[in-house]
């Protein structure tokens, strides 16, 4: 039978039948799936393979199978469409609408009320709305955790998500929370094409924040080999068999993409390739039969095929894309009512009906278990869509939008794209903002962003509209830089194309400014903000934001008085009539502001502003502030109450569930820590904020900073050295950080007398100081960069001298103490240099007892072992001994290992037997550590990990970390023994770790 066709079914009409293609040649791959869904642990499924390659049959089959032979169990489907903008969650609340439809029974918790603006038809049976949160990050996390709680109540026990590589930002990130869940119980499947997933989505992550126990499986499907090929025409063919030469003839012009085979069949018999007349086989020479090389090609000859009623309907699906009813699919293709719309004339009601016949018998469309038809795959429905003409697809798109218009709730992202599409900015522009407002309240930034920036960027609105969507846009991360630079190109050519008044030419330079700064062009950001201000009079907000921006010291050079006029301004501003959130978020703004010049003033403007108010945005702003107070306060050496402020912030965080705020505390804390030497656990804890972090750019560049400082004090030098560099390259948006990073490198080189590569890593970041005149973020700096040049000698002393001269000029008149003892540190150095030594021991002494004053133990002790060392140069031989010693004591006693080492060396060198090398400060042996105990006293309450970690702002994974040790020290092994031991020990909340052991 070489050469021949003996294949077929007699359909009755001279022509083969074809069939649903069976399941074939995955027998490997559905038996590890179905393992790994049926054990007892939760699974992540990734099934990746190239588009038409068998992915979606695969799950289909594996879905219907598990579920049958385990407990009664519900299975959720999620399905990213190829939309060029998601929308925010859409896969799953589709799912989750498909899989209940009411909740009224399934006992939601409060934390429920953040999924009303996900499902609005729900509204009657969510618990009422929560409080706003702080932040995106906070209202992301807090709408993850009830949808999470949902598919608790729903007993869901299988999530797929199918084609993830179109899903959303928000999608891919729920997946990494739900998988990263220590309670999980639910398994996730996801299919996904990898050669369309970028380097750094979040499905490649998906396996690393597993919980413990959790069963992982990646499946790689490749094309059918000529076999299963033959398997797959033949189940086709109601199993009649296929010759050897004919598989090998479809497997070579399909590559083996099951997809591609079951066009190819199908376009046989439609073309009577593969046919039987008379009772008999019509026997065809396979060299006749001419295969398209792309599904593509396979796919339009099929339709081409079709009657005029039946094509039709296949545009109007591929249009729709998602599965759509009977009755939208007749309406979008103008067969609804009476059979004619704008597009001129149709075919009638009964040539309708048969066309839908037509195009399901086909397998062009298919229905699902929910009676809604659909292309089969996304390759047909592109190619459908990509053949329809230009003027007929808006047509189309059009008759779309008017159709899903009347939907409740109204699909926000489908009729953006419809409206779009169909060149009706009106309606295009109306449902992208509602889409776009969706996402903020969801905390997805980034598709708001999009969906923003896209009708930014190619709707042509007038001025005045275009100002007012970009002030809704915020970024808080490095990728959203990229979408910064987009949306001010298009706010530029708004300005060049279109003829605003003066006030509209405000307002959109008025946003352009404050994304210039964002991204970090300081300059151009200026300039548009000094051009916007005096035409926003109608607008003094907007102009009192300007203004404060142009007096933040940040970015390039520019003289601390023109930064501190902008603010003047600023303050006239704000006393003109505006709502009391604006005005208490532009005067939190405002005394930042002033006391990042160091203005006293500051502090007087900020004791003004309430402590406490009626709604939930003016407390995030006065929490905010004392965050903010805090920060400075420290900054300015006031560490007493930098501490109280701190507090505040913190017990007002912890009242109205900031957690986001509760972060930043922390962070704040731990570098309060580090300055006032409170270094007992601090190590540990650094970590936790770091990963908790991760958004806020310069406080966890502050944390890591901490944690190479606290390294280097240890004597940990070559990790210090590399984590400090790595700071100094990520200070871009923290020009604070760049300062105390090149100082902490350049005080390493200089002890070990590099002094040339001192002047290197200071130079740079000098003009910081001297040109913007943020002496006070140089408190540390300074003293490295004078001690650097002293060391040089010749004319780089006169340069000291000058700078010296500077600080002591900007600190007349302001209540500083840690620049007042920087500064006697920097003439200490002076007189040193000046081989002035016995001055120059008087006024280190000046400098121990300033920063003593503080307290600032490790700076102190630092100036006394200058001190100590001028002593025993100047021959006072009994005291600088005493002295070195005492030095020697308070490094050890702070944990410094590496600075103890260094006195122990300088005291052997005069013979004083200082005792063994200070160790490590010791750990906790098998007591519990403060935080352990702290954390293991939630367990007796019943609070959840999450639950611990809300409270203690740690993340679920160190709460874990800390339990795990806890157990360990106290000789359990469940929650419940060791809640039971902690209160045998008469442990629990605020007990003293000393007595757990």
């Amino acid at each position: 039978m070489a050469g021949h066709v003996s294949i077929g079914l007699d359909g009755g009409a001279g022509q083969a039948v074809i069939g649903r293609p069976g399941f074939t040649g995955r027998d490997a791959e559905f038996a590890a799936l179905r393992s790994a869904l049926e054990s007892s642990a939760p699974a992540v499924a990734l099934i990746e393979g190239e588009a038409g390659i068998g992915k979606s049959r695969l799950l289909a089959e594996l879905l219907d199978a598990v579920p049958a032979s385990g407990p009664p169990a519900r299975t959720l489907v999620a399905v990213c469409p190829p939309f060029r903008r998601p929308h925010t969650l859409g896969p799953l609340v589709d799912a989750i609408r498909q899989g209940v439809d009411r909740i009224a029974g399934l006992a939601l918790s409060p934390l429920a009320g953040a999924l009303r603006p996900l499902f609005p038809e729900w509204a009657a049976d969510l618990p009422a709305a929560p409080e706003p949160a702080e932040d995106a990050t906070a209202v992301r996390h807090r709408l993850f955790g009830a949808l999470c709680e949902l598919l608790d109540r729903m007993d869901v026990s299988v999530l797929a998500v199918e084609d993830a590589h179109c899903a959303d930002e928000a999608t891919l990130e729920f997946l990494l929370f739900l998988c990263a869940r220590r309670t999980q119980q639910l398994s996730v499947v996801v299919t996904y094409r990898p050669e369309e997933l970028p380097e750094d989505s979040a499905v490649r992550r998906l396996f690393s924040p597993l919980a413990p126990g959790a069963t992982r499986l990646r499946v790689s499907l490749g094309p059918l080999d000529v076999a299963a090929t033959a398997g797959l025409v033949s189940s086709m063919l109601a199993g009649e068999q296929v010759s050897d030469e004919f598989a090998e003839f479809v497997h070579r012009r399909t590559d083996g993409i099951p997809l591609a085979v079951e066009e190819s069949i199908r376009l046989m018999g439609d073309r009577a390739d593969l046919a039987r007349r008379n009772g008999a086989w019509v026997r065809r020479e396979i060299a006749d039969i001419d295969v398209p090389p792309t599904i593509r090609d396979a796919v339009m000859e099929r339709v081409r095929r079709t009657s005029r009623s039946a094509r039709t309907l296949l545009e109007a699906a591929a249009v729709l894309t998602d599965p759509a009813p009977e009755e939208l699919l007749l309406a979008v293709a103008g067969l609804s009512g009476t059979g004619r719309d704008d597009g001129g004339s149709e075919p009638d009601g009964q040539d309708a009906q048969a066309g839908l016949d037509e195009a399901v018998g086909s397998g062009l469309l298919v229905e699902d278990r929910r009676g809604l038809l659909a292309f089969r795959h996304v390759l047909a429905s592109r190619a459908v869509y990509e053949s329809v003409p230009a003027a007929r697809r808006r047509m189309l798109h059009r008759r779309a939008g008017h159709a899903l218009q009347g939907d409740s709730p109204p699909p926000l992202a489908q009729l953006a794209r419809h409206f779009r599409d169909a060149r009706d900015t009106g309606g295009w522009s109306r449902y992208a903002e509602q889409a776009a407002d969706l996402a903020l309240a969801s905390g997805d930034n980034a598709t708001a962003v999009g969906l923003l920036g896209e009708l930014i960027t190619e709707a042509r609105l007038p001025g005045g509209t275009v100002a007012r969507l970009a002030g809704k846009l915020r970024f808080a991360t490095a990728e959203d830089m990229s979408r910064v630079r987009g949306v001010v190109l298009s706010l530029r050519g708004v300005l060049a194309e279109q003829q605003l008044g003066e006030r509209d030419q405000a307002e959109v330079r008025a946003q352009i400014g404050r994304l210039e700064l964002l991204a970090e062009n300081h300059a151009a950001g200026r300039i548009e903000l000094e051009r916007a201000i005096p035409h926003l009079g109608h607008d003094p907000v907007a102009a009192a934001q300007a203004m404060i921006l142009l007096g933040w010291a940040f970015g390039e050079a520019r003289p601390a008085a023109t930064h501190l006029g902008w603010l003047r301004r600023a303050a006239e501003t704000m006393a003109l009539p505006m709502a009391e959130e604006d005005r208490i978020r532009l005067r939190v703004n405002h005394v930042t502001g002033l006391l990042t010049l160091g203005e006293q003033e500051g502090w007087t403007e900020a004791a003004l502003i309430p402590q406490d108010a009626p709604t939930t945005p003016e407390r995030l702003q006065i929490t905010r502030l004392h965050l903010n107070l805090g920060a400075m306060a420290r900054q300015w050496g006031r560490y007493r109450e930098a501490r109280h402020y701190l507090a505040v912030a913190r017990g007002l965080a912890e009242r109205y569930r900031y957690n986001r705020y509760s972060t930043l505390i922390a962070a704040a804390e731990c570098g309060l820590d580090w300055s006032t030497g409170r270094w007992e656990g601090l190590t540990e804890r650094l970590p936790a904020i770091v990963e908790a972090t991760e958004g806020a750019a310069l406080t966890q560049l502050e944390a890591r900073l901490t944690g190479h400082r606290l390294a280097a004090a240890r004597g940990e030098r070559a990790a210090a050295e590399q984590g400090l560099r790595q700071v100094l390259a990520g200070n871009s948006s923290a020009p604070e950080c760049a300062l105390d990073a090149a100082g902490a490198l350049a005080a390493l080189a200089l002890a070990d007398g590099d002094a040339d590569a001192a002047l290197a890593l200071t130079e740079g970041p000098l003009s910081i100081v001297t040109g913007n005149g943020m002496w006070l973020s140089g408190v540390d700096f300074v003293p490295v960069r004078v001690e650097a040049l002293t060391a040089v000698g010749g004319a780089r002393t006169a340069e000291a001298e000058r700078l010296v001269r500077g600080l002591a000029k900007w600190l007349r008149g302001r209540d500083m103490p840690a620049a007042r003892a920087a500064l006697s540190s920097c003439r200490a150095l002076l007189a040193g240099a000046r081989d002035e030594r016995e001055r120059a021991a008087a006024l280190w002494a000046r400098a121990a007892r300033l920063w003593d004053a503080l307290p600032r133990p490790y700076s102190a002790a630092a100036a006394r072992e200058r001190r100590a060392a001028l002593l025993l140069a100047c021959g006072h031989r009994t005291d600088g001994l005493a002295l070195l010693e005492q030095v020697r004591a308070d490094y050890a006693e702070l944990g410094a290992g590496g600075d103890a080492l260094r006195a122990t060396a300088v005291l052997r060198t005069y013979g004083v037997t200082a005792g063994p090398p200070p160790a490590a400060r010791r750990g906790y042996g098998n007591r519990l550590s403060p935080r352990e105990l702290e954390v293991a006293g939630l367990v007796i309450g019943g609070r959840t990990n999450r639950d611990i970690g809300e409270v203690l702002f740690l993340s679920p994974r160190t709460v874990a970390r800390h339990l795990d040790s806890a157990m360990r020290k106290l000789g359990v092994s469940s929650r419940t023994a060791l809640a039971v031991r902690l209160v045998e020990l008469g442990l629990g909340p605020g007990a003293d770790a000393a007595g757990a052991g």
